[in-house]
């Protein structure tokens, strides 16, 4: 039977080295978040390139969204190519925006090295890589010359590392990520190129103070240590929250295996006097402790059970600690989301990794959250799914990296599965 995409999928395999030099181009923009760096350069080359192709360029600042300023402005860019006659339009959104490069870097994180068959630094993975592979996917697709109903669309947004505030939800707010405008999103985060991932866990961050009351240290029985009170939050967690998550279990098809339970992680913990100083602090008993929580639930779960399990323990502490006395403030909340597997975007793109790769593609939830939360609960558009090059593990590591050959697979995927969505194959 003759692959009427055949010239497309040799098209991409040509331009290996175009897609190398893209993904190399895109690293050396240090859009660094916070605060938000070089995102109008990096968003500007991405829409030169493509009005170069014919697409409709649009650079959109999201105007007071957190962490925008004039000198951090939160540029995103949305491109547009119509096709032939109306039919549906098909969106990658991908984040150009990565995290700081940390320590333990053995190559220039900016640099965008090529060794061994992999191209190096912060960003490759986590996912210029993947914006690089779409970009590509979609130019082959419109040089082909094969038949194209509907649009296409590219967007590179910015803020995904800090929740998508300053992108993906200040664009949602205002109708590009909705019918009639868009009908399916891929968004290609690095979860494996035979991967086709669905949805994502909740989340609930929150800042438990607890009080005290100061007292010089020498004599501790006058006082009331905060610290010690939240010494008895942290047991209680132990003793009882997390045994409770840990015989929770869902059905959304998580990976790692061990994010399939309900989580807890204790990002920091303040207590008593700033640490800003030098010399020998002063000596009091602490008044006022912080502890931020990092709540990752199941789809199975609700958000107002989740906190109020934690807020039922605080409580429980009220009653039987003497002086016990605190404070809960929510910081960020994300209920979980899931597409449908048989749904248009998941069944299309998991076809096309079976043509490409020659084996089925294994359908996974994120344990944590991307851009997707705000497609669905914002842009109510539940045709939307994450797949793209990369491994998930390496993304915010040191010699963070993405391997050349599963770039060129990953826009063979998206080349295929567009042109069915496209045309309404299933």
């Amino acid at each position: 039977m003759t692959d009427i995409l055949a010239p497309v999928m040799d098209r991409i395999e040509a331009r290996t080295d175009d897609l190398v030099a893209l993904t190399r181009d895109l690293i050396r923009f240090p859009t660094i978040n916070p605060p938000g760096d070089a995102y109008r350069p990096c968003a500007e080359y991405i829409g030169d390139r493509l009005k170069a192709r014919g697409f409709k360029v649009e650079y959109i600042r999201a105007l007071g969204a957190p962490g925008d300023t004039d000198q951090y402005p939160r540029i995103n860019v949305v491109a547009r190519w119509e096709g032939s006659r109306p039919g549906p339009c098909v969106h990658f959104n991908s984040h150009i925006d990565v995290v700081e490069t940390g320590s333990g870097w053995t190559v220039d994180p900016f640099e965008g090295l090529v060794k061994d068959g992999r191209v190096y630094g912060r960003g490759a993975c986590d996912m210029k890589g993947g914006l690089a592979s779409s970009i590509i996917a979609v130019e082959a697709l419109i040089d082909s010359g094969l038949d194209l109903p509907g649009a296409l669309e590219i967007s590179g947004t910015v803020d995904e590392e800090s929740g998508g505030y300053g992108g993906v939800a200040y664009l949602a707010e205002r109708g590009w990520f909705s019918k009639p405008r868009v009908d399916h999103v891929i968004i290609p985060e690095p979860l494996n190129v035979d991967r086709v991932c669905i949805g994502h866990r909740g989340v609930w961050w929150a800042e438990i103070e607890t009080r005290g009351r100061i007292a010089h240290g020498s004599m501790p029985f006058l006082g009331d240590s905060a610290i010690r009170h939240m010494n008895a939050v942290m047991q209680t967690f132990e003793d009882k929250l997390y045994p409770a998550m840990a015989a929770r279990h869902s059905d959304m098809p998580v990976v790692p295996e061990g994010a399939r339970q309900s989580t807890l992680n204790i990002n920091s913990i303040h207590g008593g006097q700033s640490e800003e100083f030098e010399g020998l602090p002063a000596p009091c008993v602490a008044d006022s402790s912080r502890m931020i929580i990092d709540r990752r639930f199941l789809i199975e779960e609700q958000l107002d059970d989740v906190k109020g399990e934690v807020v039922a323990l605080l409580d429980g502490l009220v009653t039987s600690r003497p002086e016990f006395a605190y404070e809960i403030r929510d910081l960020f909340q994300v209920a979980p989301s899931m597409a449908d597997r048989d749904g248009p975007v998941a069944s299309a793109t998991a076809q096309a990794v079976e043509r490409v790769l020659g084996r089925k593609a294994q359908f996974v939830c994120s344990p944590g959250t991307y851009d997707q939360k705000h497609i669905d609960r914002i842009g109510k558009l539940k045709d939307c799914i994450a797949y793209g090059p990369g491994i998930l593990d390496l993304a915010h590591q040191p010699d963070e990296w993405v391997g050349v050959d599963d770039m060129v697979s990953a826009a063979k995927v998206m080349a295929r599965a567009a042109w069915s969505l496209l045309h309404g194959v299933r």
